[in-house]
């Protein structure tokens, strides 16, 4: 595989079903997923869904889901792609807070300026989402980071 065949593109209804059986594999919630496909992104090799980074709108506050990476694509920088192009996509839709939770991966998110948040410190739009009410355990840390105006 060449890096030059991955791109990172918009999902949309062609790669939807890739992106829930991901996440299905990597342990991710997919529900609701499809209500926010409009500001999802899939990495994708020769159209094989490999990755992907979603973003629940909430106003100037986004909730960053759904970053996964196939496991045969994993520790090729490609979760730290996903990642960034989600911050992008943020900043362009005006957001300058993002959330999120994680029970696996609060080592990785500090690299783009995320910290541990006490939940009761969330928005009340973000806490009210999917993964805070009943898809993520009350276990998952909570981490908050500002979106880095370009």
């Amino acid at each position: 595989m060449k890096p030059s065949d991955i791109t990172i593109e918009p999902a949309g209804e062609a790669t939807l079903q890739s992106l829930l059986s991901l996440l299905a594999a990597s342990g991710l919630p997919p529900e609701g997923l499809s209500d926010h496909l409009a500001t999802a992104l899939v990495a994708c090799d020769n159209g094989r869904v490999i990755g992907s980074a979603a973003l629940e709108l909430y106003g100037a506050s986004a909730l960053l889901r759904s970053v996964a990476v196939a496991p045969d694509y994993q520790g090729q920088g490609l979760g730290r792609q996903l990642t960034r192009a989600a911050i992008d996509l943020a900043r362009r839709h005006g957001v300058t807070h993002l959330y999120l939770l994680t029970e696996t991966a609060e080592a990785f998110f500090p690299q783009f300026g995320f910290g541990p948040i006490d939940r009761a410190d969330v928005p009340s739009q973000v806490k009210d989402s999917l993964e805070f009410t009943s898809l993520c355990p009350d276990s998952a840390l909570a981490m908050a980071a500002p979106v880095p105006v370009k």
